[in-house]
């Protein structure tokens, strides 16, 4: 069913699906830069809603606040706010009733965003998976080329147009240099799955690594031939499987 929530006066807009029974596991899915909450049948997270739900799990997904059907526009969001969102999406799994446990989803900045949560949030979430997790995108800010849009990192500008004719605003770009990333996801000491693709080109693997080094009780899944949306060979039946074990079991 469709369902909005509010986070500062922004409405976002998202999609429950719960399985009929009294109790189960909810999953809770994060897309990335520049997506939405998988809308279409041939996007990721559509495609793991589907798969999680045909094993009784319950899903949310949302999208954050300048993409897809939710408020906002795109050049004000940060990480930060994205955040935000996510601690208001968050905030709703936990009221829904029947919840028994609790898991967080992100793909690519949603994969950032969810590891933070998880961070902030360690004692409410009980596993989480990561998949090709954005978290270079604090290098690129710091270099000054963010998806192949160079800028001077000493001189921000205020806006920076980017692919889909799309502005992202400089305030992204300021926040994301400063982003404590890594130090905020290590706080989350639960159950964690990192996949990523070795055929990625929007996000080195060294993001993933960096998480494997930091989690005190991750698996680290490097696919010889997955790409950023895990849309090449079989990478995405591979994804599908992964995460689906992982919930589980």
């Amino acid at each position: 069913m469709d369902v909005e929530i509010k986070r500062d006066g922004l409405t976002l807009r998202g999609t429950l699906v719960k399985p009929d029974k009294k109790e189960f596991d909810l999953v809770v899915l994060m897309h990335g830069f520049t997506s939405d909450r998988g809308m279409n049948p041939d996007q990721l997270l559509y495609q793991l809603a589907l798969r999680f739900e045909s094993e009784g799990l319950a899903t949310l997904r949302f999208d954050f606040n300048g993409h897809g059907q939710s408020d906002g526009a795109f050049k004000d969001m940060t990480v930060l706010n994205e955040i935000g969102d996510g601690k208001a999406i968050l905030d709703y799994a936990r009221s829904i009733s029947g919840v028994r446990n609790l898991y967080l989803l992100g793909h690519s900045q949603g994969g950032v965003v969810a590891s933070m949560i998880a961070g902030y949030y360690h004692d409410k979430v009980d596993k989480l998976a990561l998949l090709a997790p954005a978290a270079t995108l604090k290098d690129d800010a710091l270099k000054g080329n963010t998806q192949g849009y160079t800028y001077d990192p000493q001189n921000i500008p205020d806006e920076l147009p980017i692919k889909k004719g799309l502005t992202l605003g400089g305030f992204y770009l300021r926040t994301a240099q400063t982003l404590p990333i890594y130090e905020v996801a290590q706080i989350y000491t639960g159950p964690v799955c990192l996949i990523h693709g070795l055929k990625d080109t929007v996000v080195d693997k060294i993001a993933s690594t960096r998480y494997d080094e930091v989690y005190q009780n991750d698996q680290l899944h490097l696919l010889d031939d997955a790409d950023h949306g895990f849309s090449i060979g079989n990478s995405r039946k591979e994804a599908l499987d992964i995460t689906t074990e992982f919930f589980l079991n």
